[in-house]
C-alpha cells in the first residue's frame, strides 16, 4: 500500500464524524465536567457573584481607611513643602534684594499666606505694613506693576493657600532681615527681635495628623520629618 493511501485510511479511521459499519453513530471523545461547565451558556451562578462580591466588599472595607490617611499625609507632605519653600524664598528674597520681608500666615483669611516686603524701616514701623493691608491682592497686587524701588513693594509674592482640611496649629509672622537673620513680632512697637537661639516651631496639622518646619536666628529653615 503505498503512503498516500494508508495516511488516507488514518484519517477515515480517526474521523469522529465517520459512521461505524454497523450504523451506530461515530463515537466521541467523553468531555471533563470542566469542559462541560465552561460550555454552559449560562455564565455565573448566583452563589460565586455574591462571593465575588463579598470579596470586594470586605477588600473595599479594609483599603478605604489606609487610601484617606495615605492621602491626608500626602496632603499635609505637601503643604509643609509649600510653606517651607515660601520661607526660603523670602529669605533669599531679603538678602538679595537688601530689604526685609515677611511671610504672614492665615492672611488674609485662615489657610492662606502671602510673602510680603516690609515697607518701614527697623524701630520705624509704617502702619501700611498692617496685616490687613499687606495680605491683600486687590490692594498689593501681583506682580508689581513696577520695579521702582521708589514705588515699593517690589517684592511682595502670590497669596497662598493651603490643601483643604490642612490648617495652621502655631504660625507666626516671621520677618528676615538683608543678613538673612529671622527676627519675630515682639509685641511692641518697633524693631521685631531675632528668633531665640532655640528657633521658632511653625506647625501644620490634618486628620490629627502635624508636620513642624523649624525656623533658628541665622534664618535657617528645616523641615522637620
Amino acid at each position: 500500500m503505498s503512503g498516500a493511501a494508508a495516511c488516507a485510511r488514518n484519517r477515515r479511521n480517526n474521523d469522529p464524524e465517520r459512521v461505524a459499519p454497523d450504523g451506530r453513530p461515530p463515537r466521541r471523545k467523553a468531555l471533563s465536567r470542566w469542559a462541560v461547565r465552561r460550555q454552559d451558556p449560562r455564565g455565573f451562578t448566583l452563589i460565586e457573584l455574591l462571593l465575588v462580591s463579598a470579596i470586594f466588599v470586605a477588600l473595599a472595607a479594609i483599603g478605604t481607611p489606609m487610601l484617606g490617611r495615605a492621602i491626608d499625609a500626602y496632603r499635609l507632605g505637601m503643604a509643609s513643602r509649600a510653606v517651607e519653600r515660601e520661607l526660603q524664598t523670602a529669605r533669599l528674597a531679603a538678602v538679595t534684594a537688601n530689604r526685609m520681608v515677611r511671610v504672614r500666615f492665615d492672611c488674609p483669611a485662615t489657610g492662606e499666606f502671602r510673602r510680603v516686603e516690609v515697607l518701614g524701616a527697623p524701630g520705624v514701623p509704617d502702619a501700611l505694613d498692617a496685616p490687613v493691608a499687606r495680605c491683600s491682592e486687590a490692594t498689593y497686587p501681583y506682580p508689581p506693576p513696577d520695579n521702582n524701588p521708589l514705588t515699593r513693594p517690589n517684592h511682595d509674592g502670590p497669596i497662598r493657600r493651603l490643601p483643604i482640611g490642612v490648617s495652621f496649629n502655631a504660625a507666626q509672622t516671621i520677618e528676615f532681615w538683608p543678613d538673612g537673620t529671622a527676627h519675630v513680632d515682639g509685641g511692641v512697637t518697633g524693631t521685631w527681635p531675632a528668633v531665640q537661639a532655640g528657633g521658632l516651631m511653625l506647625t501644620l496639622s490634618k486628620a490629627g495628623v502635624t508636620r513642624s518646619i523649624a525656623v533658628n536666628g541665622l534664618g535657617r529653615v528645616h523641615l522637620i520629618r
